[in-house]
């Protein structure tokens, strides 16, 4: 899901900022217009969210549940954080998620639908009152969501000190060194030791 998301952005912000009549590395690299491919790449995008929500149901309970459980020493982690990508001390947390990542999983999830449901809607709609709202939306998620998108991609990229060893989970099925889930999720680490106790 993430290389749609990755060619929407790219293909997207491309023609935000005026170059629809000269073609993005990605549209000579394909053959395809950059508006044909954002606009193919999206319907594959809302094709993967409608699997994933009926694939996942079970899942995604628990992604809910977890994200949107705010604790009381999330400020805490919060102020400690700026230093802590660079140390590697973060703050205590309970979560399975740290409040960053929460805070992320709501705005990656609540923009993504939006643009899905916008996308579709300008797909289909042709002019009037609403292609112009449907616009302002996909335009303003887009601003939202790219933020966090690129905070992702640096974070998973592993150039951040405080973060090294994190790609592990990313990208290699939550597969993750124990030292870096303790220095990262302490409280869920431990739970999951508890449970391998037992």
């Amino acid at each position: 899901m993430y290389v749609t998301v990755l060619v929407l952005g790219a293909t997207g912000w491309w023609l935000l900022l005026g170059r629809e009549g000269s073609p993005s590395a990605l549209a000579r690299a394909t053959g395809v217009s950059d508006a044909d491919l954002h606009t193919v790449t999206g319907w594959v995008l809302a094709a993967l969210v409608a699997v994933g929500a009926v694939a996942g149901a079970r899942g995604w309970r628990t992604f809910w549940r977890e994200s949107v459980r705010f604790r009381r020493g999330d400020g805490a982690w919060f102020w400690r954080w700026p230093a802590a990508v660079l140390t590697g001390r973060f703050g205590r947390h309970e979560g399975r998620f740290d409040p960053g990542q929460r805070v992320a999983n709501l705005v990656l999830v609540a923009t993504l639908l939006a643009l899905v449901v916008t996308g579709v809607g300008l797909a289909i709609v042709s002019g009037g009152p609403a292609f112009v709202w449907l616009v302002r939306v996909h335009r303003w998620s887009t601003y939202a969501l790219t933020p966090v998108v690129v905070g992702h991609v640096i974070i998973a990229a592993g150039v951040l000190p405080g973060y090294r060893g994190v790609w592990r989970a990313m990208h290699l099925g939550g597969r993750l060194r124990t030292t870096d889930a303790q220095r990262v999720w302490p409280g869920w680490t431990e739970r999951q030791e508890r449970r391998r106790r037992r």
